[in-house]
């Protein structure tokens, strides 16, 4: 290849830009709905009457919705065309996002809110799957899918302050209609600028696999948030868990049998497919439980309002945008395998130092500063795995690797947090107080930064190397 040639290749054209604006917006938005409605959970409490105990079901009908479903229909897209589920999947936001706005009623919010998780379900694995077939395999998709990260990973973490803003200035029901307006200007660009892809045959639906993989996933997530709530030992919490494992080695199996499967065996058994996801299922996991850590110490150690706090969180967001912008140099310079170790190895060092967090207000400036600096790592790993999960497959099958991607970073954040919360309730024993909460956060942001190294080890160890 000339050098012109390698120029032109890494150019983006007009339309591909306006599809990269278009389908970057929506993720963005899809991102910012996990976190959005966390700080406003008490006025909305207040506001609609429920119960203390039952907010967090808020969230909770939520992830189970979006995590459950995210593999069926990155599937279902592969099938019945990206742009036919992609535009259904943002109707369907712009009226569940407008109920919730509208709700009266405890009961009509959580309907809103399932309704909400499934619109993501649809429209990630979607969107993500018309972004990499819209970009070849190469350094304009590392760049486009290092801008999808960076952004999405921008609004996990702003969709806090986005949502403390709204609340206090104008009202929670803000947080809904917020959706509306961008969804509606998404709606109306996608038939334009967006092409339909299907196969010419459609193969049969394979519905054990369908059905094991859903139920197996609701299980797992559902186990997860109520060990969140209530600790490992929850016999609820063990039986789901349990449930859910079961469920999935039955898909598994189901899969090996398949004429059509939902997920080809073959597949999961790339190296690429198989540690990619294991890499992306740590990434999140781990700076997501971070963000729970320092929230913690925020507000138990150091004081903070739930507004102060999330507006703090800003400096993260701001390491994961730069991240995402270099993350496609670092991909070009040191291949897929080297890039996520780096990352990795980034993220670790600045979480470990985390560990020396004191009372005094001064230490805020190590805490900016490590959460930038980890923000940035943990964007080149989160890139570098999107960009192993979904190199080496035809676009035929792009739907089912960023569902497996989609599915794996959902579970990831859904998992983080009760795990974290589980090893801070351990370290503090029946201790109270601001010491033993410091001490709780020191030791789990320690075991938080082994998990990286791990993530480091595993992809280096069973990675091929490219580039």
């Amino acid at each position: 290849m000339t050098a012109l040639d390698e120029r032109v290749s890494t150019r983006m054209t007009t339309r591909q830009k306006l599809i990269l604006v278009l389908l970057l917006g929506s993720q963005f938005m899809l991102a910012v709905d996990f976190s959005i409605l966390n700080v406003a959970l008490p006025v909305i409490g207040e506001g609609l009457g429920f119960a203390l105990a039952d907010l967090q079901w808020v969230a909770t009908t939520f992830a189970l919705a979006a995590a459950g479903l995210t593999l069926l229909f990155g599937r279902v897209a592969d099938l019945f065309g990206r742009r036919r589920l992609f535009i259904a999947g943002m109707a369907l936001l712009a009226v569940s996002s407008l109920a919730g706005g509208l709700a009266t009623s405890p009961s009509m919010l959580l309907v809103a809110r399932v309704a909400q998780g499934l619109a993501t379900a649809i429209v990630t694995p979607a969107g993500l799957s018309l972004l990499t077939t819209s970009f070849r395999e190469g350094p304009l998709r590392a760049r486009a899918l290092g801008l999808n990260g960076a952004l999405m990973s921008a609004g996990f973490t702003s969709g806090a302050v986005l949502g403390g803003l709204l609340t206090e200035l104008l009202s929670w029901r803000w947080a809904f209609f917020v959706n509306v307006p961008v969804a509606a200007a998404v709606l109306l660009a996608a038939p334009v600028l967006l092409a339909e892809s299907r196969p010419d045959r459609r193969p049969k639906m394979d519905l054990p696999g369908a059905v094991t993989v859903t139920l197996g996933l609701l299980a797992l997530v559902f186990g997860l948030t109520r060990a969140g709530e209530h600790g490992f030992a929850d016999t609820v919490a063990l039986g789901s868990l349990a449930a859910g494992a079961v469920l999935l080695v039955a898909f598994w199996f189901a899969e090996r049998r398949a004429d059509s499967p939902l997920v080809p065996v073959a597949i999961l058994q790339r190296p690429s497919v198989k540690w990619g996801n294991l890499s992306g299922l740590i990434a999140f996991a781990t700076e997501t439980s971070l963000v729970f850590l320092m929230t913690l110490y925020l507000q138990k150690v150091l004081g903070y309002s739930a507004l102060a706090t999330g507006l703090t969180f800003g400096v993260l967001g701001l390491g994961t945008v730069v991240g995402g912008v270099v993350a496609p140099r670092v991909l070009a310079r040191l291949g897929d395998r080297r890039a996520l170790v780096a990352g990795f190895a980034v993220q670790a060092g600045a979480t470990a130092s985390l560990a020396l967090l004191g009372v005094a207000s001064g230490w805020i400036w190590l805490l900016l500063t490590a959460t930038f600096v980890g923000g940035v790592g943990n964007m080149i790993a989160i890139v570098g795995f999107m960009v192993t999960a979904t190199s080496g497959l035809p676009d035929s099958e792009q739907g089912l690797a960023t569902g497996l991607a989609t599915m794996t970073q959902q579970v990831g954040i859904t998992m983080g947090i009760p795990l974290m919360s589980s090893v801070v309730t351990a370290a503090m024993g029946h201790a109270s107080g601001t010491a033993a909460v410091l001490h709780g956060v020191g030791v789990a942001v320690l075991v938080n930064a082994a998990m990286v190294l791990l993530g480091a080890l595993l992809a280096g160890l069973f990675l091929r190397p490219s580039r």
